[in-house]
């Protein structure tokens, strides 16, 4: 049993020997695989990379910091944080950029893609997915790398992607501030109409002589008693008709007036409510903080040709040795059996 398994152990001594025994074969086939490495790796199109780095802004209002008294954690100046960042990566895989830049820079035809090809624009994204990548640092920070075979078109692509990251931020908030004003536009005007329908009603009454029912009817009651101890009869009339008036319409003036101090209060904060609106809207603050803009790559980035070639030698000469682990060892075991038959 001890000797059984020496036969199957297979140590380093015996991998060198068998290394040894098969120098030339593996020369020979580690040599074919670096001359078919390089061959290859020349043949693989020269890349540029270009990078652009950003920071998001915060989602601080711009209406609540510059139009109101309200005080704000973060201000407009700051950079955002991991929530900012995670919106930013979702607009820059958004489609609308993406389009933009294939359609800009002609990517069916710069991609050397045939228009015909079935599935043309899943060969299309997909190559577009290999050459243009997004990915956050350790910073908070937003990394756009660019690769293309030409070192310009790389540096125009990356900086045009942050520049459009822009552009679909605003667009987006622009399209929601609108509908927002349009929203609180509609309640400030209805609110008007019925702060002046108030207004009219007391301007009525005013012109029938009720203005301030309380003051008004206390001086009336004083004189209507002047009146009846002096017994002036048209001034007891006057007085009676004034008081009758308040009686009638005083209720309503009251009212009316309490109704209207609430509605200008409610009218004052809608007014104040378009006038955030309107800012949002009319806001056109940069979404972004360009750290480094992409500039033209001296030299290219892909591919690495050494690595490739080395990596091919290697993988290569372990799998050869492997291969050659496998058989000698069967070839020995046919062969020692070929040998106990013919001794049989």
């Amino acid at each position: 049993m001890y000797e059984t398994d020496n036969k199957n152990t297979f140590n380093a001594s015996d991998v060198m020997l068998l290394i040894y025994k098969k120098r030339i074969h593996l020369l020979i086939v580690c040599s074919v695989a670096l001359v078919a490495s390089v061959i290859v790796s020349y043949l693989i199109p020269e890349k540029y990379k270009s990078t652009v780095v950003l920071y998001p802004a915060n989602s601080t209002s711009v209406s609540q910091t510059l139009a109101t008294d309200m005080n704000t954690e973060k201000g407009l100046l700051q950079f955002g944080e991991n929530e900012e960042v995670e919106q930013m990566m979702q607009m820059l895989q958004s489609n609308d950029i993406r389009n933009r830049i294939v359609e800009k820079y002609n990517l069916i035809e710069h991609y050397r893609i045939d228009p015909n090809t079935k599935y043309l624009y899943t060969k299309l994204y997909d190559k577009y997915d290999d050459n243009v990548k997004f990915s956050r640092t350790e910073y908070t920070s937003v990394k756009i790398e660019v690769l293309d075979e030409s070192p310009d078109t790389a540096a125009l692509i990356a900086n045009d992607i942050s520049y459009l990251l822009d552009t679909v931020y605003s667009r987006m908030q622009r399209e929601r501030a609108y509908r927002a004003l349009k929203i609180v536009e509609n309640e400030m005007l209805e609110q008007e109409v019925l702060v002046k329908n108030i207004s009219d009603s007391l301007e009525k009454l005013g012109a029938l002589g009720v203005i301030e029912v309380k003051s008004q009817a206390e001086m009336y009651s004083e004189q209507y008693a002047i009146a009846l101890a002096s017994g002036n009869a048209s001034r007891i009339k006057e007085l009676k008709m004034q008081l009758d008036t308040l009686a009638k319409y005083g209720a309503a003036h009251t009212m009316l007036t309490s109704q209207l101090k609430e509605e200008v209060q409610i009218l004052t904060l809608r007014k104040n409510k378009y006038r955030e609106a309107k800012i949002e809207l009319e806001q056109d603050l940069p979404n972004a903080f360009i750290v480094n803009k992409a500039e033209k790559a001296e030299k290219k980035s892909y591919p690495i040709r050494w690595l490739i070639v080395l990596t091919s030698v290697i993988a290569t000469f372990m799998l050869t040795l492997i291969v050659f682990a496998i058989i000698e060892p069967l070839k020995k075991k046919s062969g020692d059996n070929l040998e106990a038959i013919k001794k049989d």
